[in-house]
């Protein structure tokens, strides 16, 4: 099958933060391969292309390196480009715990799904964009890679030490990454979302939000899925190419240090 769009990964694709992105890069005229773990995506594609996106769902387990592999490999051999990797697959601690209790159970189911994938979905990426940047012929191809991080890459939570260690590494990511493909001249950015409302901060809304009307940021509501996406958006653009390795805060400014 061939399109005549440019062809744009997303995974953690079915709900919140993902889908957000799905439907803004999907109105951006990309086609959409939403990637998640569930067998079915229905309504995630509906919703995409309600919004007039082009989109199809691929179920994949991108914590799995034979999973990746093959879906890098799908893409590439139906379309024979990949524009765009936006890394957004993740998952909180099942239970949060203290650090002085938190297990290796834990800490490594969220080192695999969160840091690992992300470094090997950018590797397989990678090679297969070098790929089809030295066979040419591709018309206005100038691939990137998004990886979400999170504010918890640098701000301390005692209840969930593992997930910020493993948003730290996508940070770190990005960097190496960064710095690796310049040379193909292809640019690599985080997105780092704050307190988006979204599945996973349902659980603690009520707390959040009086941190937030209290002052916790200079913007004073929550983050949506939108918000994030348009980050996205602008590092897809091509104006921010030269700015490789950037950090785009979606926190409501959360990221500066008040007095």
């Amino acid at each position: 099958m061939e399109i005549n769009k440019k062809v744009a990964i997303v995974t953690g694709a079915r709900r919140g933060i993902g889908l957000g992105i799905s439907k803004a890069l999907g109105r951006a005229g990309y086609h959409i391969v939403m990637v998640a773990l569930s067998p079915d995506a229905s309504e995630a594609l509906e919703s995409v292309k309600k919004e007039g996106g082009s989109c199809e769902y691929v179920s994949c387990d991108v914590s799995d390196e034979e999973a990746r592999i093959r879906l890098i490999r799908r893409v590439s051999e139906q379309y024979g480009r990949i524009d765009v990797l936006v890394n957004n697959a993740g998952v909180a601690p099942e239970v949060r715990m203290d650090v002085l209790e938190t297990t290796t159970e834990s800490y490594d189911r969220l080192m695999k799904i969160n840091a690992r994938s992300a470094f090997f979905m950018c590797q397989h990426a990678a090679n297969a964009m070098i790929s089809f940047l030295q066979k040419g012929g591709l018309k206005d191809y100038s691939p990137r890679i998004v990886n979400t991080s999170s504010v918890s890459a640098y701000t301390s939570s005692t209840s969930r030490g593992e997930y910020c260690v493993s948003k730290a590494a996508i940070s770190m990511v990005t960097k190496l990454f960064a710095d690796r493909l310049a040379e193909y001249s292809i640019p690599v950015f985080e997105v780092r979302p704050g307190i988006i409302l979204t599945d996973m901060t349902k659980c603690v809304q009520d707390k959040y939000r009086s941190m937030i009307e209290g002052g916790l940021t200079p913007i004073k509501r929550f983050g949506t899925p939108r918000d994030v996406a348009n980050c996205v958006l602008a590092a897809c653009s091509g104006l921010l190419d030269f700015s490789t390795g950037q950090v785009l805060n979606a926190d409501g400014g959360f990221h500066i240090r008040r007095l």
